[in-house]
């Protein structure tokens, strides 16, 4: 998308304007799928690696289109945790590249061939990766997800179309326009990575029905927009829903280890979809743990809502705490605000998970190995963790790579989405002459 490409987005504002724009650009990228398709692993790992090295020679030019983006989210009046997943950092640029760079040393599973064997007539059958073919991404705020689904795209042979929120417009376009031209002078297909730069929220009901063009819908944002795109999509869709992620300190707890992991889930980044919304704390260690949580929470300014067993025990070392409503066990807050409740067992704890969850990431904290089983076994999440900081469950940290987003479907996949979960299989039949009889 360079300054005379025909990329440029001109003034849309008729609604058959941005009908038209839609449906062109999903056919681009259709066409530049099937090139991509076929694009060999050395060509792909270049591009992804010059994309990354382009990244950091233009991180003064992206850092000014999200100062754009910052200042009028500001004059929005968005909150801080939506300014925070909004902002573009030297960190954050670097970890965009540093995410390309991963993904273009990880295996290309396009191409592989599992489970061959011979059939009794001496043939072989075996099954092979290929692409899905184009993929729509629907996202909201965070411009690092323009870097991330190109890199996992490009590598699993797929054409991406993306439409990012408005309130990001001048950080993914500048962002797209990087990797565009590097990885077109690197040997990609032009269009085979296309952001549709416009602010019209009509564009994205236009992009849900390009049934010819598109074969999978993936939307990363709040629970409105999962639902709206859930609701109104005539292609698949891999949701990517909200995560109302617990942490159970079972009795059995180690109680420095269990401060540390709600410490580090709640307050290193907490508007992620995989923060601590609503800890769970057993009644026999509550008296010991609640008022030490209290004390470290207000050090760390985090609003707690307290059930009523939870209150008392916080309310003098956590001024800050109030009492817990029904609502508030719902609540993904993606800021600094926590839910506690105490649970009288384990299998209340359980119980609440299943009736509050959203199935995403689910923590225990227990040193006894049959119930942490238990656990794993009984509680039904993508990620089901021990002993670990719900923050922990993402793409880059499992080995995936820069990930496309945490799937919440059971459906083609679950969890963190790396290039295996952007490919499908085909089967393929190797023989010699044989007849079916």
């Amino acid at each position: 998308m360079s300054k005379h490409s025909p990329h440029q987005n001109p003034a849309i504002t008729p609604e058959r304007d941005i009908a038209a724009y839609v449906a062109d650009r999903a056919r681009r990228v259709r066409e530049a799928s099937i090139q991509l398709a076929a694009t060999p692993t050395e060509v792909k790992n270049a591009a992804l690696t010059a994309m990354a090295a382009a990244l950091l020679e233009h991180a003064d030019e992206l850092t000014r289109a999200n100062r754009k983006d910052l200042e009028a989210g500001r004059a929005k009046g968005l909150d801080a945790a939506m300014l925070d997943r909004l902002a573009l950092t030297p960190a954050r640029i670097q970890a965009m590249a540093t995410g390309l760079n991963e993904v273009a040393a990880l295996p290309d599973p396009v191409g592989e061939i599992e489970n061959m064997q011979r059939r009794p007539g001496g043939f072989l059958v075996g099954r092979m990766r290929v692409p899905i073919g184009v993929i729509g991404i629907v996202y909201e705020s965070r411009p690092n997800v323009t870097a991330d689904a190109a890199a996992l795209c490009i590598k699993s042979g797929n054409g991406v179309i993306l439409k990012g929120g408005s309130e990001a417009i001048h950080s993914n376009t500048a962002i797209a326009r990087v990797l565009d031209q590097a990885g077109a002078a690197a040997g990609l297909p032009r269009d085979c990575v296309m952001l549709l730069e416009t602010t019209d929220r009509a564009a994205v009901d236009h992009l849900l029905v390009q049934t010819r063009y598109i074969d999978l819908i993936i939307p990363r944002g709040g629970e409105g927009l999962i639902r709206m795109v859930t609701d109104n999509s005539r292609i698949p869709v891999v949701k990517h829903d909200k995560g109302l992620c617990h942490t159970y300190v079972d009795k059995a707890a180690d109680l420095d280890m269990a401060l540390r992991l709600a410490e580090n889930a709640k307050v290193q980044r907490p508007g992620t979809c995989n923060a601590l919304e609503t800890l769970l704390v057993h009644r026999d260690l509550a008296a010991d743990f609640l008022p030490r949580l209290g004390t470290r929470m207000q050090k760390l300014g985090v609003k707690l809502h307290a059930c009523p067993r939870a209150l008392p025990l916080l309310k003098d070392s956590a001024p800050t705490t109030v009492g817990a409503v029904d609502p508030d066990w719902d609540t993904e807050w993606l800021c600094l605000e926590m839910s506690v409740k105490v649970v009288d067992s384990y299998a209340d704890a359980v119980a609440h998970i299943r009736r509050h969850g959203s199935q995403h990431t689910e923590v225990i904290v227990t040193a006894d190995y049959t119930t942490a089983m238990r656990f794993v076994r009984e509680v039904d999440a993508a990620a089901v963790q021990v002993n670990a900081s719900s923050r922990l469950h993402d793409g880059s940290v499992f080995g995936l790579g820069a990930e496309i987003g945490i799937s919440t479907s059971r459906l083609h996949a679950r969890g963190a989405m790396g290039l295996r979960e952007l490919t499908c299989q085909k089967f393929v039949v190797l023989g010699d002459g044989q007849l079916r009889t």
